[in-house]
């Protein structure tokens, strides 16, 4: 079962997408765009410490994902994962394709909004709600969203 506040964040989340086609949409794009965004980030070295190469995007990932998992722990560890894996993806993706799935990406999520969901995005009123719909989606995926509620049968 999901904890309230994630429930919550949800749920606001979802009345910002209640259309199939800006659903669809945002399907293609948020994967992009986290992906994007971490590539992005990581051409902004910190340093090496220990001999690690440390990028703003190492620092966003470490971040998000410790709030991840004080909203779940499963979530939170799937998410941790997955954006792991755009780190060696990132490496070797020329910094011009990038460029152009960053900017694919968000035509495509506002092309969601404007054209089929006819709503601003949910993080343009709460700005975490940019972190909760990468969150949103896995949960979907995974069959934790929608919350399902427990049904108590007698014997």
């Amino acid at each position: 079962m999901l904890k309230p506040a994630l429930m919550a964040y949800f749920a606001e989340y979802a009345d910002h997408h209640r259309s199939s086609m800006n659903e669809l949409t945002h399907r293609i794009a948020i994967p992009l765009i986290v992906f994007h965004t971490l590539a992005m980030l990581s051409w902004i070295p910190l340093g090496a410490p220990f001999g690690f190469s440390l990028s703003v995007a190492h620092v966003l990932w470490v971040a998000a994902t410790l709030w991840y998992l004080t909203l779940d722990a499963r979530l939170g560890a799937l998410m941790g994962l997955l954006m792991a894996i755009c780190f060696p993806v990132a490496a070797v993706t020329p910094k011009l394709l990038v460029v152009l799935l960053c900017v694919f990406a968000w035509l495509v999520q506002l092309a969601g909004h404007v054209v089929w969901e006819k709503r601003q995005p949910a993080f343009v009123q709460n700005l975490l709600q940019a972190l909760i719909g990468p969150l949103f989606f896995v949960a979907k995926g995974v069959g934790l969203w929608p919350a399902r509620p427990v049904t108590v049968t007698s014997h």
